[in-house]
Formats: C-alpha cells, sequence, structure tokens
C-alpha cells in the first residue's frame, strides 16, 4: 500500500512539475492551478505513504524518481539537450535511490 501512494505521489509530482514549465511564470491560469493541485496531492500521498515507510528511503525515491522523470520529459518533449554529465547524473540519481532500496537507510 506504502509503494502504490509513493507511486501516486511520484506521478502527481511528475505532473505538476512539467505542468510549471507551461504555467509561463504562474501567469497561465490553467497550467497554474494544475501545477498547484499536483503538489497538494503529491504532498498528500507521499504523507500517507509515510505512515508506512522510512522517510529517507520514500523521500529519495520521491525526489529521484520524479528528477530523473523530469529531466527524462525536457529530453525526449521539451527540447532539451542530451549531454554525458546529464545522463551521468541520471543514473547517480537512480543508483543512490537503489543503494537506499538495498538497505543503506536502515
Amino acid at each position: 500500500m506504502g509503494y502504490g501512494l509513493l507511486a501516486g505521489a511520484i506521478a502527481a509530482e511528475i505532473i505538476a512539475t512539467t505542468s510549471m514549465k507551461y504555467s509561463e511564470g504562474f501567469s497561465r491560469l490553467w497550467p497554474s492551478l494544475i501545477t498547484a493541485a499536483g503538489y497538494l496531492v503529491a504532498f498528500a500521498l507521499l504523507a500517507q505513504a509515510l505512515k508506512t515507510l522510512q522517510v529517507g528511503t520514500a523521500y529519495a525515491i520521491w525526489s529521484g524518481v520524479g528528477t530523473a522523470a523530469v529531466a527524462g520529459i525536457g529530453i525526449l518533449f521539451l527540447g532539451e539537450t542530451l549531454s554525458l554529465p546529464k545522463v551521468a547524473g541520471i543514473l547517480l540519481i537512480v543508483l543512490g535511490v537503489a543503494v537506499l532500496n538495498l538497505g543503506g537507510a536502515h
């Protein structure tokens, strides 16, 4: 149950962050509202997930997967460049989350 809530929190955070790009500094109504609602849902679901998950592990997964996914969206759909340092950074994030899940957060 905790990981399902965490997955929902990650999805909401990805939607919120992507919408923020389209809000043009919160000057466009609908993307701004989606951003606010997405973060509200993300934090609510994360808070529920923390009832059963360790905070360090849950937050690492939430922020790491969200960061990697948003970076991927930027590259695939928003015209951001792909570089070796960017790929290395994303791989290090994924590696860090994996290490925490293998026992480093206990």
